[in-house]
């Protein structure tokens, strides 16, 4: 038997009235009355009151206890008089009747903020004092709810017949997408080792060593700026690989585990899989982003062509794009959509309003011949009382400024569904584009099998070439991106040839992934989903920090360690590194 207590604070209950009990923890409230003290012990899994005896130097000791002071208090359960019956705590029925307490560990500073208070507390305070801040019931249940995911996450990989499987943290430098974080070798001198920004190559060097279905709640290290939806640093995903696998397979993998989570730990509804698959052109086209909100019902439409035909100078010649509403909006509501509009980069936003005769109303109405108004109906499928909003610009600008709009305008109509998870594939992306300097460039993973294998690299213009690689979209939010891998090392040379990329380039990058792809390697593909973005979206937590114990800041810093910080010459000398800092 411990002996601090025989009882958590939520375990007091009618049935120990009578009983002599033992609990310990945290001493959240003191209410003084002259004559007896009640205090509020708080531990992990609830509150129970206690309450001092008559005597003076009973009463005195009690009180003068800070507050957020460990204690241990022994006495006897005794139901509450009606009049203080607390029904918002488990214990709320009895109290205990101190006959011993004793303070463990006596709170000795000052509060930087009150725990558990309504009170807005800056970010910067509550994460230098992160260890007060995780003693808020709010934090504190995330934390809890995110063991109780990962346990189920792991369970369910386990019951599909994958083996959980852990990789190195320190390994090679390679070029993967976003920065690594280095660290420099004592044995051998200017040599380094980076953190892994993902398992990626040793979850395929699995595959090729046999093992046929790999997972692991993996740690992902990418020195990238900090997003509401992005941990810099360090950050967790539910990494998965299978062999003798293509994208349907993964997908069939995937899909309950993510449903059954979302359905298993949020009372919102969630819809059913299998979750629909949106090619990306298609994505980018009818909402403006390749991670859509499905719960936005509004749809973007090109008119680039129409404009064209047209005498509104700005439009021609331009990428056009229009999204339907319905219903007139007041002056006021286009004027703070047009001060959302410029807050984003754009010169304006256009709109007509569909009268009651199917004529149309504003600003760019006489621009459009009347022969041609009946066919701007017929194309965006107008009705009376709708209000069509156009963006125009450069392709690209178009295509991210129509997303923009589209999302604003969702949330000040109240059209987006928040009672709900809604869930997508994105698919058939490219596997290359133009990068600044107009030459040929890998969109996506590098290690993509190209949809259409080697025929499609030797007879294809390299922009039609789709890849096998996947996102799977929650509310708007990228969980994951996946891809099935290119295992064929013939293929592979030229598909980075495509990109200019030599043979020797992959050998000496790759250097392990190419060399076992000689050894016969099964094809295979994967996913790993976010762990931080699904707790984030289960807790409708505002930032990611929310759902990690000990996050950084967004500028990478952990406030309460003081890390990144300096270290001794002594230590950079055993690491052979001398700094050169401006």
């Amino acid at each position: 038997m411990s002996i601090y207590r025989t009882h958590t604070c939520d375990e007091i209950s009618l049935d120990d009235v009578g009983k002599k009990v033992k609990i310990s923890g945290f001493v959240q409230t003191i209410r003084d009355f002259g004559g007896l003290v009640f205090l509020d012990i708080r531990d992990m899994y609830g509150i129970t009151q206690v309450v001092t005896s008559a005597d003076k130097s009973d009463v005195d000791f009690a009180s003068h206890i800070p507050v957020e002071s460990t204690i241990s208090v022994e006495g006897i359960v005794r139901k509450r008089a009606p009049e203080t019956v607390n029904e918002k705590i488990k214990t709320g029925l009895v109290e205990i009747a101190i006959e011993n307490i004793e303070v463990l560990g006596k709170r000795t500073k000052n509060l930087p903020f009150e725990i558990n208070s309504n009170v807005d507390v800056r970010e910067d305070l509550r994460l230098q004092y992160r260890f007060l801040d995780l003693r808020n019931d709010k934090l504190k249940n995330n934390i809890i709810l995110r063991a109780k995911i990962l346990q189920y996450l792991r369970s369910q990989m386990i019951e599909q017949g994958f083996l959980e499987v852990q990789t190195p943290i320190l390994t090679s430098s390679s070029p993967e997408g976003a920065r690594d974080y280095l660290v420099p070798s004592r044995l051998h001198p200017g040599k380094f080792y980076a953190l892994p920004q993902a398992p990626q190559q040793f979850k395929q060097l699995l595959m090729v060593s046999g093992i046929d279905k790999y997972f692991q709640i993996a740690p992902c290290f990418r020195d990238e700026d900090a997003r509401a939806d992005r941990a810099p640093g360090e950050f967790y995903q539910l990494d998965m690989e299978m062999s003798f696998a293509n994208q349907e397979d993964v997908f069939k993998a995937i899909e309950p585990v993510i449903y059954n989570t979302f359905t298993k730990f949020s009372s919102k509804q969630v819809a059913q899989y299998p979750f629909p698959c949106i090619p990306y052109k298609e994505a980018i086209l009818k909402y403006g982003s390749d991670k859509p909100d499905l719960r936005n019902p509004l749809i973007i439409i090109d008119l680039s062509e129409f404009f064209n035909k047209c005498t509104f100078k700005p439009f021609i010649g331009r990428t056009v794009r229009a999204i339907k509403v319905s219903g007139h909006m007041s002056k006021g509501f286009h004027e703070k959509m047009l001060e959302f509009a410029t807050s984003i980069g754009m010169g304006g936003l256009g709109y007509l309003e569909v009268q009651e005769d199917l004529t149309f109303k504003g600003p760019i109405d006489k621009f459009i011949p009347n022969e041609l108004k009946g066919k701007l109906l017929s194309l965006a499928d107008l009705q009376k009382d709708d209000t069509i909003f156009f963006i125009a610009d450069n392709e690209k600008r178009a295509v991210e400024l129509s997303g923009q709009i589209r999302t604003e305008l969702g949330k000040r109509l109240n059209l987006i569904d928040t009672s709900m998870f809604k869930f997508c594939w994105i698919v058939d992306f490219p596997m290359y584009e133009l990068d600044e300097r107009n030459k040929i460039a890998f969109n996506h993973n590098p290690f993509s099998m190209p949809q259409g294998g080697m025929e499609a690299l030797t007879t294809k213009n390299p922009l039609d070439i789709l890849a096998y690689q996947y996102d799977i979209v929650c509310n708007g939010i990228e969980l994951s991106s996946g891809a099935v891998r290119n295992h064929d090392p013939e293929i592979m040379i030229k598909a980075f040839e495509l990109a200019g990329y030599s043979k020797e380039h992959i050998e000496e990058k790759f250097p392990a992934l190419f060399n076992a792809f000689q050894f016969g390697a099964p094809p295979h593909a994967g996913i790993a989903p976010g762990v931080d973005r699904m707790i984030m979206l289960l807790t409708e937590s505002e930032t990611i920090r929310d759902v990690i114990a000990f996050p950084m800041n967004s500028k990478a810093q952990d406030l309460m360690m003081g890390a990144p910080g300096n270290v001794s010459k002594e230590q950079l000398r055993d690491v052979h590194v001398r700094l050169d800092i401006k």
